[in-house]
């Protein structure tokens, strides 16, 4: 079941809206759930063209037999932050543990290593061990914890903050 990776283009909206709607449904561990992101396929297309030409924002897709089975992102933050990126994946989970999380990860560390980036960023669920893992075999440290970082069913869940220093 191999897999590549691509650059997100606009026709890929409709089919990332519905992936996104299938991997907040199957975990906890996003900003969202089963409703995925509250955007029409038209605004989606808009925000990935945007992108296209970008050397401080990349939306990258993982796609097994063409459907999307992945995605990360990374938006490079303003003004006196502009050395960091704000780095953000998701993988379906029937596709867990294939490696593909890595394939992402590696392939945005490229991108920001080739658009000047010096420091990557991220937020993940404290008890979320598997991607703990996978950003530390990256070379990401700890270097913080949000406590009540998400509110879900009434429960309190923390956050790990962590970084890559890419200098």
């Amino acid at each position: 079941m191999g897999s590549r990776i691509e650059k997100a283009i606009p026709s890929d909206a409709a089919m990332l809206l519905e992936y996104l709607k299938q991997v907040g449904g199957e975990t906890d561990n996003l900003t969202f759930g089963p409703e995925g992101m509250p955007f029409s396929v038209e605004a989606e297309a808009e925000f990935i063209a945007n992108m296209e030409n970008s050397n401080d924002d990349i939306m990258l897709l993982a796609k097994c037999d063409e459907k999307i089975v992945g995605c990360a992102s990374l938006n490079r933050l303003p003004r006196r932050m502009r050395h960091r990126g704000d780095f953000a994946i998701s993988v379906a989970k029937d596709y867990w543990n294939k490696g593909i999380g890595s394939q992402l990860l590696d392939n945005m560390i490229t991108f920001a290593r080739e658009n000047d980036f010096e420091v990557i960023d991220l937020q993940v669920r404290s008890d979320n061990k598997r991607a703990i893992h996978l950003y530390e075999k990256y070379g990401f440290k700890k270097i913080g914890e949000h406590p009540a970082f998400f509110k879900i069913s009434g429960e309190n869940i923390s956050f790990d903050i962590m970084c890559l220093i890419l200098l």
